[in-house]
């Protein structure tokens, strides 16, 4: 069957690459808003010279998992593109009643694996990392013979769940890559992944969504997002920046009032008002409110990416330097995050020391 690194109850356990509880992008048949990217996929396969590894980067929520899904079951589907006719050479569409679709629907294709943080039964807690022997066994699938004669594939969702030890590994699998393979990588910073690895793979960088996109995808989800007036559905989309996760945080009851709560408080820093700090951190970090926080997070890094990318486009010499600071305030974020997840640790001291280094990042970036 194909494989989801992990324990057999997989299927009915939380999904680490699943956002909340919308479709799986393996469950996703629609696409909206990367037909160039879409088209010279298809073209490369249709020529008989299809790399072997691609990393397909962008923010998170733009379609990134959804376009390896779709050609991973493409490939499955038509493994052959000298016999390739018809529709297989307008799209990379495959019907939802095809086999190849409800094998991957269901996990159960034999010639594709997965790579992603797992869940552990025992914590009820999703790996915080893709750990070593995970890419071990994706190995021993390439070592098979793929069914049909087609291709074995390979996703990885995503490129920064990675450590240090699973990122060779998978390095070393992918420079003396088995013949018909193929590696489709998810990763939403490409440029942050191990240089070598990157030197391999051929990149696909998709922008943010349209607003006519997000509306068009939110709008084949079905409840409870159908469910949102319109005006709310504008107002979120007007801040998504180009993100249908974020369209989705924000058709939250509190979604919108969280991230205009949120957004004055960093556009006041350097100047730290403690006590809205304070009370941000007992709000995100009561009982069941774990979406909050990943919604605090979630926009906190959009803050940081757009500080990054206005500054890059106005800085020039000095950008460098003058970027430096929300680059190291980033890393110490997601290691934050990351540590206070593995050890349980109260998310409030988390809260605090982040604002504290936004405000000084802001303070050395313009000195």
């Amino acid at each position: 069957m194909a494989r989801s690194i992990g324990p057999k109850t997989q299927e009915t356990s939380p999904e680490s690459d699943r956002f909340e509880d919308a479709p799986h992008p393996r469950e996703t048949h629609n696409f909206f808003g990367h037909d160039e990217a879409e088209r010279n996929l298809l073209l490369s396969y249709l020529s008989g010279h299809l790399p072997q590894a691609f990393i397909i980067g962008g923010p998170p929520g733009v379609g990134k998992a959804t376009l390896a899904w779709r050609l991973a079951r493409f490939l499955l589907a038509n493994p052959d593109p000298a016999t390739a006719a018809g529709e297989a050479k307008a799209n990379l569409f495959v019907p939802q009643a095809h086999p190849v679709s409800h094998q991957i629907t269901a996990m159960a294709h034999p010639d594709l694996i997965l790579l992603r943080r797992e869940w552990n039964p025992d914590t009820k807690k999703h790996s915080t990392q893709i750990q070593i022997e995970d890419v071990r066994r994706a190995i021993h699938m390439f070592q098979q013979a793929a069914g049909r004669g087609g291709y074995r594939i390979c996703i990885l969702d995503c490129a920064e769940d990675l450590n240090q030890n699973s990122a060779n590994a998978l390095l070393k699998l992918i420079e003396e890559p088995p013949s018909r393979s193929l590696f489709l990588i998810v990763a939403h910073r490409p440029g942050r992944m191990l240089a070598t690895l990157r030197s391999r793979c051929q990149k696909i960088l998709l922008k943010p969504l349209a607003a006519d996109d997000l509306r068009a995808i939110v709008g084949t989800l079905g409840p409870p997002w159908t469910g949102a007036s319109e005006i709310k559905l504008e107002a979120a989309i007007s801040r998504a920046q180009g993100s249908v996760h974020n369209v989705l945080r924000l058709l939250d009851n509190q979604g919108i009032e969280l991230d205009t709560h949120l957004g004055r408080m960093l556009n006041d820093l350097p100047h730290i008002d403690w006590s809205q700090v304070h009370a941000l951190a007992d709000r995100i970090t009561g009982r069941n409110n774990s979406r909050e926080y990943e919604t605090m997070l979630a926009i906190i890094e959009d803050w940081l990416d757009a500080r990054v990318w206005h500054g890059a486009q106005s800085l020039q010499g000095a950008c460098a330097r003058r970027l430096a600071p929300y680059a190291l305030v980033w890393e110490k974020l997601g290691e934050a995050a990351r540590e206070t997840e593995i050890f349980n640790l109260d998310k409030r001291p988390l809260v605090l020391s982040l604002f504290a280094d936004l405000a000084a990042a802001i303070q050395a970036s313009s000195s």
